[in-house]
Parts: C-alpha cells; sequence; structure tokens
C-alpha cells in the first residue's frame, strides 16, 4: 500500500445509497454479505476458516479494494493475488480498516464465552453478553436500518436473511450460547396472532431450531412477547418447547419478567426461554430467574432519565394533533375499548415502548421547560403551550437500558421502531448471568 495514512478504508468511506455500479451497503443485496463476511473476518480472524470462506474473503477484500471510490489510493499491481492474500492475512497491519474496531461498545479482549446474535436488530443482547465478558462471533438482522446502527456501534455489518443457506453457512461450527430476540409480531397481542400459521415470520423460530440442531451450543436465550405464552391456548409455546427438546436441549420453564423490576422506568413484559444442552446434565430445576433488583420506593422514575436540556420543539405536539388525539380517544371509550393516548406521570414508569405510533403516544409527558414555541417542521395549528410531547428517541434509549454512548445514527422514525423492538438489556443481562453462572462460565 502507498501509505496507511492514505490507504486506510474507514466505515464513512462506504456509500449509503445505490451508485452508478449498483453497489449498496445496506440491507438484503449489500454487497452481497461482502461487508458482513469482511467484518466479521475483522473480528474473529483469529478463528479456523475453510478454504472456501478465506476465498470468500479475498474476493472481499478485492471488491472493496477496487471499488471506484479508492481508485488512486492504492495501485493496480496491488491488487494482485498475492498481495490480497497476504492483506487478508493481518489487514490491520497494512492500515486499513482500523476504523471498525474504534466504535462505542467493543468485544472484550479475554471474552470468557461466545455467542451469536440473532434477529439482533440494534444489539440489546450483545451489549449484555458483552457485559458478561462474552464475544459475539456472528450477527444476523435483516433490516437495512437496524444493520446501519449495528454497524456503527459495534464495528460489525450483521449478516442478512438468516433463511437462506448462505447466509447461515457462516455461523461458526463452535460457539457457546446462541441468543436470539426472534420475531415478535406473529404471536403478539396488538397484532393478528397467527403465530405459526404466519409464514412470513411465526416460523423463523424454525431458522433457530435448525442452528442448535447442526451447531449444539452449549445453551440458547430467546426472548419474546409475553403473549407467546397464552398464544392458541398455550399450545403455540408447547409446540416450541418441544421442537427445543426435540433439538437437543433441557429446556427452563419460561418466566414472564418486567423490565422496570430490574432498574428501567418501563412496564415492559417479556417471556424468556432459556435451555441447556442435554449431555451437559444441567437440572433445569435448579435454575432461579434473577430477583428483581428494583421495586417499590428503589423503582427508577422516568424524570431520572429525562432530556437535562430541553427538547427540540419538534418533539411538542400541535394543537390540531391533541385535539385528534382527543377524538381518537373518546370515540374508542364509547366503543368500550382501552385504547387512545395517555401521558403519563413523570415520578412514575412508562408504559411499553412499542413499533409504531401507538407506541409514541401513550407515553406522552409534560415538560413545560419549551419557550420558544415557533415550529420548525410543517405542523397544523400551532405547538401546544401545555408542555406535551413525545419522549425522544434518546429517552426511548434510556427506557432500554441502552447506555449514551450509543450512537443514533438514523432519523427518528427508524430510531423508535428500532428501540421498540428492542430487548431491555438490564434484564437480559441479569437473566444471562444466571445462565453463565448454570454453565460455571462465571
Amino acid at each position: 500500500m502507498r501509505s496507511k495514512e492514505k490507504a486506510n478504508i474507514k466505515l464513512s468511506d462506504f456509500p449509503e445509497e445505490v451508485t452508478k455500479d449498483g453497489v449498496r451497503i445496506f440491507g438484503e443485496t449489500s454487497y452481497e454479505n461482502h461487508l458482513a463476511v469482511l467484518s466479521h473476518y475483522l473480528h474473529n480472524n483469529h478463528a479456523e476458516y475453510s478454504l472456501n470462506e478465506k476465498n470468500n474473503i479475498v474476493s472481499c477484500l478485492r471488491e472493496f479494494l477496487s471499488h471506484k471510490q479508492f481508485k488512486g489510493m492504492i495501485d493496480e499491481e496491488e491488487l494482485s493475488d498475492e498481495n490480497i492474500w497476504n492483506v487478508a492475512e493481518s489487514p490491520l497491519q497494512y492500515g486499513l480498516f482500523d476504523d471498525f474496531f474504534k466504535v462505542p461498545f467493543p468485544a472484550p479482549k479475554n471474552p470468557k464465552f461466545t455467542f451469536i446474535d440473532l434477529f439482533a436488530g440494534i444489539g440489546g443482547f450483545r451489549i449484555a453478553m458483552q457485559n458478561l465478558g462474552g464475544k459475539c462471533v456472528y450477527s444476523s438482522e435483516f433490516d437495512a436500518k437496524a444493520q446501519e446502527s449495528y454497524l456503527a456501534n459495534y464495528g460489525e455489518m450483521p449478516f442478512g436473511d438468516i433463511t437462506k443457506e448462505s447466509t447461515k453457512s457462516y455461523i461458526p461450527k463452535s460457539f457457546d450460547i446462541l441468543c436470539g430476540g426472534f420475531p415478535c409480531q406473529a404471536f403478539s397481542m396488538a397484532g393478528r396472532r397467527l403465530g405459526f400459521k404466519d409464514e412470513t415470520r411465526g416460523t423463523l423460530f424454525f431458522e433457530i431450531e435448525d442452528i442448535l440442531r447442526k451447531h449444539q451450543p452449549k445453551a440458547f436465550f430467546l426472548e419474546n412477547v409475553k403473549g407467546l405464552a397464552i398464544h392458541d391456548k398455550g399450545r403455540t409455546l408447547k409446540t416450541i418447547l418441544k421442537h427445543l427438546d426435540n433439538a437437543g436441549y433441557d429446556v427452563v420453564p419460561p418466566q414472564i419478567l418486567n423490565a422496570m423490576d430490574y432498574g428501567v422506568p418501563q412496564h415492559r413484559e417479556r417471556i424468556y426461554i432459556i435451555g441447556f444442552r442435554k449431555d451437559l446434565h444441567i437440572n433445569v430445576a435448579d435454575f432461579v430467574y434473577p430477583t428483581p433488583t428494583s421495586t417499590g420506593n428503589k423503582r427508577p422514575k422516568f424524570c431520572e432519565i429525562m432530556e437535562k436540556e430541553v427538547p427540540s420543539v419538534k418533539y411538542y405536539l400541535s394543537t390540531v394533533y391533541i385535539e385528534t388525539l382527543k377524538r381518537h380517544r373518546a370515540r374508542h371509550e364509547a366503543a368500550g375499548h382501552g385504547f387512545g393516548y395517555e401521558i403519563i406521570d413523570t415520578n412514575g414508569v412508562a408504559n411499553a415502548i412499542v413499533v409504531g405510533g401507538m407506541g409514541r403516544e401513550r407515553n406522552l409527558i409534560v415538560d413545560k421547560r419549551l419557550k420558544d414555541f415557533t415550529p420548525i417542521t410543517n405542523i397544523k395549528g400551532e405547538v401546544n403551550r401545555e408542555g406535551i410531547r413525545r419522549m425522544t428517541p434518546r429517552e426511548w434509549a434510556r427506557l432500554q437500558g441502552f447506555p449514551d454512548s450509543f450512537k443514533i445514527v438514523v432519523a427518528d422514525a427508524s430510531a423508535y421502531k428500532q428501540f421498540g423492538n428492542s430487548v431491555a438489556i438490564p434484564a437480559i443481562q441479569a437473566t444471562a448471568e444466571k445462565e453463565l453462572q448454570m454453565l460455571g462460565i462465571i
């Protein structure tokens, strides 16, 4: 390479939009998973790779290095097979891709265990497991905007569609724990609740089963909405547990935990499913879910995680919108329904944050610190003077236990969706700690 400084390739160098060359960073067709292959290799280059996998890595490096953005940064002869293989052996020594490691949440240097992050979202599971000493050796997430957030915070591009054999082929042969908050829309009380009849979402559980059967990790940790427990009169959960048992795992009786019992001011109930490989002979009857750490007077209040500075006026509702919400709630109340907006007590806990407008409208707050009511977006009416506003994406991040160092790199609409879909980190971490203790890892 001509010079390490000049040749260094950074995350910001890659185009987000489709270029004339047909190249895209995020989404299912992103370099045909090339950035996922490359970033996983950079973070796991100590692992054993087959010749075919190494050839794929070399192919990825060649495409990146020859991309038009880097023309003039390297000479044509430096794209020779021999040179590319040398770079593949130790890319950081050539001053390439070091930016992939300058991220808020790097892997621990001396990990105690390994895990894979399926249906990864923005990495709630990953942060919890890394906090406990784990190293992620594979991640998968289909949503393009979630991939963008994941890459910015962990320096790793998740692989895409987990239903494809080509995607699953990159899963390491050996790892300790499978983690996954598999898609919950098919079981959610707010959805159509089709369960396994939902061919596009509900059956994604069977991808987890397939990976468990093939790779046989020591344990797994799955999360889903509490509605899974009662879906189809309990038959759906019973089917899941039977499949996990047949895959070779002793399953701990699932339990519903509430995030507000573990340090965040959000009423969020989710079901946790944990299992251990049968040949480990772990008595699942001995497993004890974590004791709540925040109850009664010790329970966190929303006001403790509110924005310290006055939020932008764009988060404050217009008078016309407030009237619309009032009429909407009145119609539902007249029909005997419980839907409608809600203003929460900032000295209490928030309702569960969920994807869609309902998640924001049921978590409105009164914040009277705003002084300048000049709108910065197109609104009907004027900004309300009662101080009624939506929570900000950063407040939603805090409700899920994400540290403030977590980078929010997407627009608000995508950020709300990502945090609404995420797991609550403190509850996941407290439960995972119990699992790791049963495995004798910590």
